[in-house]
């Protein structure tokens, strides 16, 4: 398991654009985390109050971030930065974050790479149920 302390050492997203609580487990292809961020109300995405779906993007997006730091070899000396340079298949269930109960499971997987790109899914779920999901293609630097 990482704690945030770690997480912020892996990852760009700084202090509280830092969305990830822990990463519960990952092997070679998947991560599995879980963060209650989206109740804290000076959460840096909301506006006028409400933390809207859209942002599983970025859950999903900084699950990928910490998933590809940990595959990083122990040790390297810079890890490539990505941007996500296509999204598809993305969809909502919820239509805001900051009223949902503790406790939102970011899960992402590695479904092909190449030295120059990923491309990833993922799915965030509250209490066992999707609430989001799509993917993601990102182009490395």
């Amino acid at each position: 398991m990482k704690d945030r302390d770690e997480i912020l050492a892996l990852i760009p997203h700084a202090g509280s654009m830092c969305l990830i609580d822990r990463a519960i487990s990952w092997s070679s292809e998947a991560i599995a985390c879980r963060t209650d961020t989206h109740r804290d109300p000076a959460h840096p995405l909301r506006r006028g109050g409400v933390l809207p779906a859209s942002t599983l993007i970025e859950y999903g997006a900084q699950a990928v971030a910490l998933h590809s730091a940990l595959q990083a070899p122990t040790g390297a000396a810079q890890r490539r930065a990505g941007m996500i340079v296509a999204m598809r298949d993305c969809e909502w269930f919820v239509d805001r974050l900051d009223d949902l109960p503790p406790g939102l499971d970011i899960s992402a997987c590695r479904e092909a790479w190449t030295a120059d790109a990923l491309t990833y899914r993922f799915e965030v779920a509250q209490g066992g149920h999707a609430i989001g999901r799509g993917r993601f293609t990102i182009r490395l630097g």
